[in-house]
């Protein structure tokens, strides 16, 4: 694993707002920063991230079948009681998944670690399967990276193979805080992926989103929303004035239910204490377990609930040295193990690691200067030498 200096392409602003790529620069700062690629051998794609991913995801749903018939997991990670049967049903019936993204440690010599799951909204995922791509193409037809480098990336290709599993010939509403641009941007990806699919896809915002008396959820037309793809975390739709009508609304949504377990960050200490000393895994505890103590004074401090890095502290002999606020934090907290992060160039990159109907297919690199990934942290493209 390396981190190259290249040259970036001259045109890459215009490129990335031809394809829709409008938030590639963030309140004046790059997000998109193509003047350095991290490089990889096949070996460490294949054997080092790939195949543990795959096997992270395999721990991960033994921890859901394990979560939704027995409530004590579920009360450890503050899933409200009111919504453990529309979880527990959405499993037993199988409810399909889209996508996720694992975010992993890997510094090129040791196993990764996984740091956390983003489980139910991930974000970036037009970046990491599309502009990345043409990044690669364009990159090796000007000469800037070597001719016969290639990418870990088959997300494209996937999506739209995922789409066809889980259509069943139904319309598809997409939905989400449609003002903020990269959530519009994601949603209009994945609406593109679903109609390459063959399905009918409508974008509506979340606030839109209407209630037909014994008839469930509808759009701005009074069409029923059968299928719908949400880009809004079930912890916000738990506690939405909505919420209460979820169990009894038709509507299958994509990330399911049972999701919920996977976007807490509670699944660390349990995964944990089922595969302990597992080599993908960083020790983790709930931080009101009397076993957190076997962290020491030095390790990461992060709630239940966060987005972007919100609210995550380091903590080094008992003293933080690096924290992002946020709003998290109100239902609890674990503590994690410091992974060994790696600075190339005075930056930290964090490995995303994607999956798409549950098999591995790509990966992203987010770096910061902070030890801490947030939502200003660069996204730099990736090749296979």
């Amino acid at each position: 694993m390396q981190r190259i200096d290249c040259r970036e392409r001259d045109d890459w602003r215009s490129t990335a707002e031809a394809c829709g790529f409008d938030f590639h620069t963030i309140d004046g700062e790059r997000y998109w920063d193509e003047r350095a690629y991290y490089a990889f051998t096949l070996e460490e794609i294949e054997q080092k991230i790939e195949a543990p991913t795959g096997e992270i995801e395999a721990m991960c749903l033994e921890l859901v079948g394990r979560a939704v018939n027995d409530e004590q997991y579920l009360e450890r990670l503050k899933i409200p009681q009111a919504f453990w049967p529309l979880i527990a049903a959405s499993w037993h019936r199988d409810d399909g998944s889209l996508y996720g993204r694992l975010d992993l440690s890997f510094d090129g010599q040791g196993p990764a670690k996984l740091l956390e799951y983003n489980a139910d909204t991930p974000t970036s995922i037009f970046e990491a399967a599309v502009f990345q791509w043409s990044w690669l193409e364009q990159a090796t037809e000007r000469r800037i990276i070597p001719d016969a480098a290639d990418q870990f990336n088959s997300i494209h290709e996937r999506l739209i193979e995922a789409w066809t599993k889980l259509g069943g010939g139904r319309p598809l509403h997409l939905t989400g805080t449609t003002g903020h641009p990269e959530d519009a941007g994601t949603l209009a990806y994945l609406a593109d992926t679903a109609a390459q699919a063959g399905l009918a896809t409508t974008l509506i915002d979340i606030e839109e989103i209407g209630w037909r008396e014994q008839g469930g959820f509808v759009d701005l037309d009074n069409r029923d929303i059968e299928l719908a793809f949400k880009l809004y975390p079930w912890e916000w739709m738990f506690r939405d004035a909505f919420g209460a009508k979820l169990k009894e609304a038709p509507t299958r949504w994509i990330e399911p239910p049972w999701k919920a377990v996977l976007s807490n960050k509670g699944i660390l200490p349990l995964l944990w204490e089922m595969f302990p000393g597992h080599p993908n895994l960083l020790a983790a505890f709930f931080e009101d377990d009397p076993r957190a103590s076997e962290l020491g004074a030095s390790f990461v401090r992060k709630p239940l609930y966060s987005r972007e890095g919100a609210n995550v502290t380091l903590i080094s002999e008992g003293a933080p040295f690096a924290a992002q606020d946020g709003p998290y934090g109100a239902e609890g907290f674990v503590r994690q193990a410091f992974a060994s992060l790696r600075s190339f160039a005075r930056q930290y990159p964090v490995i995303g690691s994607w999956l798409v109907d549950h098999t591995p297919c790509g990966l992203s690199i987010r770096e910061d200067a902070s030890p801490i990934t947030g939502n200003s942290s660069r996204f730099l493209p990736h090749a296979i030498l």
